[in-house]
């Protein structure tokens, strides 16, 4: 079994400096952080079980295993696992994990931080899918079956006050958050990451184990992985820091 306790994360950042030229550069920081599990919280953004676009269904179908391995890891640990699969809480509402957070006492939550909120830097104005797919529509029912929902120990929701209420009422006070899509859902769903970091939750990305909706068609024009490690990048400049699956295992 997985040794329980502190866990240490190297928590990657980036920053504005300049060199000694003068010239306006971007430097990588890591952060050696020690953070107690049992403090701890995992979210899963939208790991669905179908997705619209048949190029994101294969990339997350990809990182269905490592994800299953990193929850059923953390979770031995004693971090807490939210999963977070949006529009599907019909399929939990009669779960014990959907009931556990959502009988939490309400606590509200503090007036959002202001923040800096530069664009993206990709366009994915036309949907962000690379594989031909004329239209979005709702394709998902539930959360992949890949990754187990632990009845007696997880917790469910997709509202982003509820999860809130829930670090706060069990003393979490690290989030990490992994799935898709990294310039959609997991930046700005209601428990996506600019919610949570402008309510001052502590706050990392797993930046291995996401993906962005990106289609090379459209600006900057690189290539579907590039545009997936700029907007990461993007997120450790602007928003929280991120981290390896690898240094959670």
């Amino acid at each position: 079994m997985p040794e329980r306790g502190n866990m240490r994360l190297m928590l990657r950042s980036r920053y504005l400096t300049r060199d000694a030229n003068g010239r306006n550069v971007w430097q990588t920081s890591v952060e050696r952080r020690t953070v107690p599990a049992a403090q701890t919280a995992l979210l899963l953004c939208d790991v669905w079980d179908r997705h619209w676009s048949r190029g994101a269904q294969e990339r997350l179908e990809a990182m269905i295993p490592r994800m299953s391995r990193v929850t059923s890891h953390l979770r031995e640990r004693g971090v807490q696992i939210i999963h977070a699969p949006s529009d599907t809480m019909d399929f939990y509402r009669e779960t014990a994990a959907f009931r556990r957070m959502a009988a939490v006492p309400v606590i509200e939550p503090p007036p959002p931080a202001d923040h800096p909120d530069p664009p993206l830097p990709i366009n994915d104005s036309d949907g962000g899918s690379d594989t031909g797919e004329p239209t979005w529509h709702l394709a998902w029912s539930r959360q992949h079956p890949g990754i187990e929902v632990d009845d007696r120990r997880d917790g469910v929701s997709d509202d982003g006050r509820t999860i809130y209420r829930f670090l706060r009422h069990r003393g979490l006070t690290q989030l990490l958050i992994m799935g898709v899509h990294t310039n959609m859902c997991v930046l700005h769903r209601s428990f996506g990451i600019k919610q949570m970091v402008r309510w001052g939750v502590q706050t990392a990305l797993i930046r291995d184990l996401t993906d962005t909706m990106y289609n090379p068609a459209m600006p900057p024009y690189v290539a579907h992985e590039e545009g997936t490690r700029l907007v990461v990048e993007f997120i450790e400049k602007f928003w929280c820091p991120t981290i390896l699956s690898s240094d959670l295992l």
